[in-house]
């Protein structure tokens, strides 16, 4: 037996897989000790075979509602995300709507239990920053609840998602580098196999295509998930005989960590990277950020949500990809 044409299996494939009425797999799941145990038995097998969650959405929606959004990030150590957290709340707030948030740490072997605690604990929708390209849990929470992608595109989803403007960011910010004369530009990234990583890296070759210049493949790091590890790698290549005469980075703790680097090396080269920071427009070094709205994105994506909540009882909308625009800021002493 498969699940019916739109959504996951319902009660009625629960009964006609155990042989029992729909009203006896409703006795079953609240626990009634009126149903006999070989009953039981073959209820909870069903279930279990089916992949059967309550429908909790529906029976809340008419209701009222649950009234609980689920949203799972990758770090909420990131400023990024805290902001991102802070966008959603405000619209979700905005329309009566309370925030469950779930933090997966990066790590992607996390994400599956969080999004089916999220749905077990009745939210009616979810806003999920994937950690890893890897999203079939994802398909599989979509049977059960409206779900909406922010920061980083659906892998084999039809869904809504929230973008920001990566490769365009980081063309604009490696031009800038590049048009003051900075031709050996090194680049650090962050996991290559993340999509931002992917497309930032992609902005930052366009951008010396365009300017005519080869980017030195020797000074590209990828797969650096933390300050520590930015660090490391700048003053590797800081070190390097014939050296970066400038830095790309491709997100806040990232940058961070390549300044600490410069600090310990006692030297000063322009920085351009993704994400603005705190302190960044006194540091005394040359910095070229790409700054965008996280807020927004939070915002964006739960505007999305509720309004794919607000039409479930009509046809539901074609998939909606939103894209923040980014700009480029300078601080410090720039080269005229």
């Amino acid at each position: 037996m498969t699940a019916r044409r739109g959504g996951g299996p319902t009660m009625q494939d629960v009964g006609k897989l155990a042989r029992v009425s729909a009203m006896t797999v409703s006795r079953v799941l609240k626990d009634d000790p009126g149903v006999s145990e070989a009953t039981r038995e073959r209820v909870f097998a069903a279930v279990d075979r089916l992949g059967y969650r309550r429908n909790e959405t529906a029976r809340s929606l008419r209701l009222g509602g649950s009234g609980m959004i689920g949203l799972v990030v990758t770090n909420l150590a990131n400023p990024f995300y805290s902001r991102l957290a802070l966008g959603v709340q405000e619209v979700l707030t905005e329309h009566g709507f309370r925030m469950l948030l779930s933090n997966t740490g990066e790590r992607a072997d996390r994400e599956p239990g969080l999004v089916d605690g999220l749905i077990d604990q009745r939210v009616e929708g979810l806003i999920v920053v994937p950690a890893g390209s890897r999203q079939q849990h994802l398909a599989e929470a979509m049977r059960h609840v409206p779900v909406v992608l922010a920061a980083r595109p659906p892998a084999g989803l039809d869904t809504d998602c929230v973008l920001v403007e990566d490769f365009h960011g980081a063309r604009e910010a490696t031009a800038c580098l590049l048009a003051e004369g900075h031709t050996r530009i090194a680049f650090l990234g962050n996991p290559p196999a993340l999509y931002t990583g992917a497309e930032r890296l992609r902005g930052f070759w366009a951008a010396h295509e365009e300017a005519g210049v080869e980017p030195d493949k020797s000074l590209i790091r990828q797969g650096l998930d933390d300050a520590a590890a930015a660090e490391w790698a700048a003053l590797e290549l800081l070190d390097l005989a014939d050296g970066p005469i400038a830095l790309f980075c491709t997100n806040n703790r990232i940058s961070q960590g390549a300044i600490r680097a410069l600090y310990k090396a006692g030297t000063t080269l322009p920085v351009a990277g993704f994400d603005d920071f705190d302190f960044s427009d006194i540091l005394g070094i040359p910095l070229t950020l790409v700054s965008y709205d996280a807020d927004e994105i939070g915002r964006q994506a739960a505007r999305l949500l509720v309004d794919r909540l607000s039409r479930q009882e009509s046809e539901p909308p074609a998939s909606r990809r939103v894209t923040i625009p980014t700009r480029v800021m300078r601080y410090g002493p720039q080269r005229s």
